[in-house]
Order: structure tokens, then C-alpha cells, then sequence
């Protein structure tokens, strides 16, 4: 059976991964190897196996990072606490934490600043919610998580904000606003929505066209949130065989004899070469006719921080 595939964009790295793997590439050329990162730069498995083998050292804990050596924080932004540890380590820090994320953080700081109680909408543990928790006392933010912990919220608080983590799905971000709006109706937000544009460019992308794919493929790696949330959107979309992979090693194409249409595309932290790698299978024991399906260009780029800018 002849196949089509149907690659869909936008996809692929977005300027806040571009950005921040920019910067872990200059840092090595500015100091040579090694260099520490405070977490995985961006959740993309071939991404890290490559810059470790340039020399990046990926840690959690600052005490590893040895006395003064260069320290480069992730795209997924980090606390105060890891700040001031950095500063004890008197660390060549290089923030390579997106922009979109910084915002987050500088609006939840202003709203806490005018005195609200600031609700959180996150994943628990994701190293972004982790880290905008951090710019703020315990008692100042709230993790909400889903609707039933709005449901269990108190509602004597005298002024409540809420804030989101970028990379979530945009539809059960929604529901939750909607529940918070209904129990605090005076809560206050960002005058821009803080789920970001790759993020929610990539979910309209493929809800706009997974309806018509037998079977969807999103490739990315199982540690990111904005990939793990395409495949739900492709699955509510109306493709109910929508599958993560992290690269052409995990697809088994006996498993798509008798699919005629495959949807493709990519979380943000992903390169293209891992989409053409599983191109690239399916051509190898498949008539395959490719067609291309874009939502919308992506123009949007980021300034690199001022101390490792060229």
C-alpha cells in the first residue's frame, strides 16, 4: 500500500532551545571543556549525547560543579536557591533560562510585589515549575496541577493572581483557568497568556491536521512536557494511534501496514534530522509520497545574554 506522509509544522527547536543551545556551544569555545549545566539544557535525548560529547557536564546538585568553573542554568529557568549557590560557588554563571520563562518569573515577583497569592498552573517537578516556585516563598505561590485542585482550594485569600508553566496543553489550561475564574471571579493574570507561541503553534498545527491521519507520530523525548502534550492533542484531535518516539531506533513499521496516512511532527526541542531519520525508515520498505502541511512560519528569535554574546 502506497503511504502518504504528512509532515506538519511548525515543529522542531524553537527560539528559546535555539537560544539556549547556542549558548552551551559558545560557552565551550569561550572556556573549553568542560562546562556544568543545571539540568538538561532542553529535554532532547540526541541533543545532550551531543553536547556531552563536546564536553557539557549535565548536573542536578551545584556542589559538583567545581570552584569557579563556568555554570550554564537550562532554558527551564531556575530558583533563587540554585542562584545564590552558583554565587557561593562563584561560578561563571550564563543564564540560559528562555525568555518566555523569565517572563513568567518577573510577573509572578511583580504580582507578589502588589500582594496577591499567585496559583501556579504546572506539572509538579518539571524542572520549569520547579524553578518558578523558587522565585517566591512557599507561602506566596500554589501549585495547581489539575481541576480538582482548584476544587480543594480555600477561598479566603483577599486577592489572587495565577501564572502557567509555557509548555502546557492549551485546551486543559483552559479548563483550569475557567475553574479558577468561577471560584476567585476577581483573580488577575498576565495580559499575554504565558503558555508560549512554539507551544501553542505546534498544538493548533496538529489539531488542525491530525483529523485526517490514520496514524500520528510525534517525535520527541519522554522528559518533555511540550512533546508529550502533542500526542494528546493528536489523540483528541480526532487520531487515535498517536505515539512519542524519540528517534527512528523506536519505530517498528510493521506496525504501519495498513495505516495510508501518517502524521508527523516535533516537539520544540527537537532537531529535524531525527524527523528525516524516520522519513527516511518508512521510505526504506514503504512507497512513501511526502507531503508538506504549515500552519504558520515562526519568526521569532532571541538576543544571547549579554556575557556570552560573540
Amino acid at each position: 500500500m502506497k503511504k502518504e506522509i504528512h509532515l506538519i509544522s511548525p515543529r522542531g527547536f524553537c527560539a528559546g532551545v535555539t537560544r539556549a543551545i547556542d549558548v552551551v556551544n559558545i560557552a565551550l569555545e569561550k572556556y573549553g571543556p568542560p562546562v556544568y549545566v543545571k539540568h538538561e539544557i532542553v529535554h532532547n535525548k540526541s541533543v545532550i549525547e551531543e553536547l556531552k560529547l563536546k564536553g557539557a557536564v549535565f548536573i542536578e546538585d551545584i556542589k559538583d560543579v567545581p570552584q569557579g568553573a563556568p555554570l550554564i542554568f537550562s532554558a527551564h529557568g531556575v530558583s533563587k536557591l540554585v542562584v545564590n549557590e552558583a554565587n557561593e560557588k562563584k561560578a561563571i554563571t550564563i543564564d540560559a533560562t528562555c525568555p518566555l520563562v523569565t517572563k513568567v518569573h518577573v510577573q509572578a515577583k511583580k504580582f507578589s510585589s502588589q500582594g496577591y497569592h499567585i496559583f501556579l498552573i504546572g506539572h509538579r517537578n518539571h524542572p520549569e515549575v520547579e524553578g518558578t516556585l523558587g522565585q517566591l516563598d512557599s507561602s506566596e505561590i500554589t501549585l495547581i496541577e489539575n481541576t480538582n485542585d482548584v476544587s480543594l482550594l480555600k477561598t479566603n485569600f483577599e486577592k489572587v493572581a495565577f501564572v502557567t508553566q509555557t509548555t502546557l496543553s492549551v485546551d486543559d489550561t483552559k479548563e483550569i483557568i475557567n475553574q479558577l475564574k468561577i471560584k476567585f471571579p476577581k483573580i488577575v493574570s498576565s495580559a499575554k497568556e504565558d503558555i508560549c507561541y512554539a507551544t501553542t503553534n505546534r498544538q493548533n498545527a496538529i489539531k488542525k491536521y491530525a483529523i485526517g491521519c490514520d496514524k500520528f507520530i510525534v517525535v520527541g523525548s519522554r522528559n518533555s512536557s511540550n512533546s508529550s502534550r502533542l500526542v494528546d492533542v493528536a489523540i483528541n484531535a480526532g487520531c487515535s494511534d498517536a505515539v512519542l518516539l524519540d528517534s527512528k531506533d523506536e519505530l517498528d513499521l510493521d506496525l504501519y501496514e495498513n495505516a495510508k496516512v501518517i502524521g508527523i511532527s516535533s516537539g520544540a526541542s527537537v532537531p529535524e534530522d531525527l524527523v528525516l531519520d524516520i522519513v527516511e525508515k518508512f521510505k526504506s520498505k514503504y512507497d512513501v509520497e511526502i507531503k508538506n502541511f504549515e500552519l504558520q512560519k515562526e519568526t521569532v528569535s532571541f538576543n544571547l545574554p549579554k556575557n556570552i554574546r560573540r
